[in-house]
C-alpha cells in the first residue's frame, strides 16, 4: 500500500511542518510502502521503537553493492565510507577516522571554535541585520572541518555548492545538476589528494592517504568516500542544528528567555532541538538483505528502508508532550544522530559547535529577532537534511 495522497509527502507544505502527517502515519500505518521523491519505491518507518529495531536488525544492511553490485561512477563517490558499509569494513573505515574525533581532540578544539565564532560575530555586528545561515551557521562548521581535513578554507563556497547539490539532489528534481557537481567535486579531490601525496602534513587527509600508502586497506574509492562524507556531514548537521535551534528559540520566546537567564542549560537546549526539529530528517538508505516480516508487513530482499528520524523523535510512546519545545526536558533518548554502530562519529563536534555558536550569538545579540514572517522562510528540499535556506535576523 502506498502513501495516501492527502499527505503530499515531500511537498513544500509538508516540509514546512511535517509533524501532523507523521502523527497520522505513526497511528495508521507506521511501516508504509511508498514512492520517494527520487523515484525509488521503499518502506518508511515512523515509530521510535520500530526505528531502533531496524537500525539494529542484522537482516538490514547499508552496503547496497552486496545486493546490486557497484562501481566508481559519479553517483557512488559518496557511498564508499563507514556510513554505507557493514562489518567488518565499517569497523576498519570508522577506525581510520575515529582518532581525529576522540573526546580529547574535540575538547582541544574549543578555543579555536570560539575564536572563529567571535570573528564571524564581530563581522555581523558591523550591521543591524544578518542572514544567520550565510553569515554564521554555514561558515563556522565549514571552517572547522576544513582545518581538520587540511583543505583550503577559501574553497568553502565550492564545498557549499557541491554539498547542497548532493543533499538536495535526493529529491530527484536536480539529478543532472547533481552529477555535474559531483564530477567537479571528484576532480577537486583528485587534484588535492595528489598535492597531499607529494607533501603530506598533520591533517586528517594526510593521515588517510598515508594509511592508504602503508597498506591499511583504504582503497581509492574509500578515500573519496570517506573525505566526501567528512566534508558534507562535517558541516551540514551543524549548519541546520544552529539554524533550527535559533528558530525554535525565537518561536518560543519563553524558552529563549529561560536560556538567557540560565545559559548553563545550553546542553539541554541543544538536545531538545535535536529531538524537536532535528537537522537530519531521514536516515540514509538501508536495504533488506533477505525477505523479512516486520510489524505485519512483508519486506522483500533488496527493498529500500528509510527511517524518519524526526517522526521517531515525536513519538508520544517515548516522549511526553512531543510537540512541545521544552529546554527543561530531562535527558532525551532522541535518534537525531542515529543509533548502534552507525551512530554519528561527529556528534560530539556538532554538539560543541552548536553550544558555542548559540551561547555566543545570544550573549552578543540578546534581543535579536526574525526580520521576516515565519511563513516567508523557505525550507531546503531533499530527503536528508531539515533546515531553512535563509534566516534573516534583526540584531539587537
Amino acid at each position: 500500500m502506498t502513501v495516501e495522497p492527502q499527505f503530499q509527502l515531500f511537498s513544500k507544505e509538508f516540509t514546512k511542518n511535517p509533524y501532523p502527517a507523521y502523527a497520522k502515519m505513526r497511528k495508521d500505518e507506521p511501516v508504509q510502502k511508498m514512492r520517494f521523491p527520487d523515484g525509488q519505491l521503499g518502506w518508511l518507518i515512523t515509530r521510535y521503537e520500530d526505528a531502533v529495531e531496524i537500525m539494529k536488525d542484522p537482516r538490514v544492511i547499508k552496503d547496497v553493492s552486496k545486493l546490486f553490485g557497484g562501481n566508481m561512477d559519479s553517483g557512488s563517490v559518496f557511498m564508499h565510507n563507514m556510513l554505507f558499509s557493514d562489518p567488518p569494513d565499517h569497523k576498519r573505515l570508522r577506525g581510520l577516522v575515529q582518532k581525529a574525533f576522540t573526546p580529547q581532540m574535540i575538547s582541544g578544539m574549543r578555543g579555536r571554535i570560539q575564536e572563529i565564532t567571535d570573528e564571524l560575530l564581530d563581522q555581523a555586528a558591523k550591521g543591524t541585520r544578518m542572514n544567520l545561515i550565510d553569515d554564521f551557521a554555514f561558515p563556522l562548521p565549514i571552517i572547522v572541518i576544513s582545518e581538520i581535513l587540511g583543505i583550503p578554507t577559501e574553497d568553502r563556497d565550492k564545498f557549499r555548492i557541491w554539498s547542497n547539490s548532493l543533499i538536495e539532489g535526493s529529491n530527484g528534481e536536480h539529478a543532472a545538476e547533481m552529477f555535474q557537481h559531483v564530477n567537479e567535486f571528484i576532480q577537486y579531490l583528485s587534484e588535492w589528494f595528489e598535492k597531499v601525496r607529494k607533501n603530506p602534513g598533520e591533517d586528517l587527509i594526510s593521515q588517510l592517504i598515508l594509511a592508504e600508502d602503508e597498506g591499511e586497506k583504504l582503497t581509492e574509492r574509500e578515500l573519496y568516500g570517506v573525505v566526501t562524507l567528512l566534508i558534507i556531514a562535517g558541516h551540514e548537521t551543524t549548519v541546520n542544528l544552529i539554524g533550527n535551534s535559533i528558530l525554535a528559540l525565537l518561536e518560543h520566546s519563553d524558552q529563549f528567555d529561560l536560556l538567557k537567564e540560565h545559559p548553563d542549560r545550553i546542553h539541554q537546549a541543544i538536545e531538545e532541538t535535536l529531538r524537536f526539529n532535528g537537522p537530519v530528517e531521514f536516515s540514509t538508505s538501508r536495504w533488506a538483505n533477505e525477505d523479512m516480516e516486520f510489524r505485519g508487513q512483508m519486506i522483500k530482499r533488496g527493498e529500500l528502508i528509510i527511517i524518519s528520524l524526526n517522526s521517531a523523535n515525536h513519538d508520544p510512546e517515548v516522549f511526553e508532550n512531543p510537540d512541545l519545545f521544552d529546554i527543561s526536558r530531562e535527558k532525551s533518548p532522541h535518534l537525531a544522530f542515529g543509533k548502534g554502530i552507525h551512530l554519528c562519529l561527529g556528534a560530539p563536534l556538532a554538539r560543541l559547535e552548536g553550544e558555542i555558536a548559540i551561547t555566543s550569538l545570544m550573549q552578543r545579540f540578546p534581543e535579536m529577532n526574525l526580520a521576516v514572517g515565519k511563513d516567508e522562510l523557505e525550507w531546503r528540499p531533499g530527503m536528508i537534511v531539515r533546515g531553512v535556506k535563509e534566516i534573516p535576523l534583526y540584531l539587537k
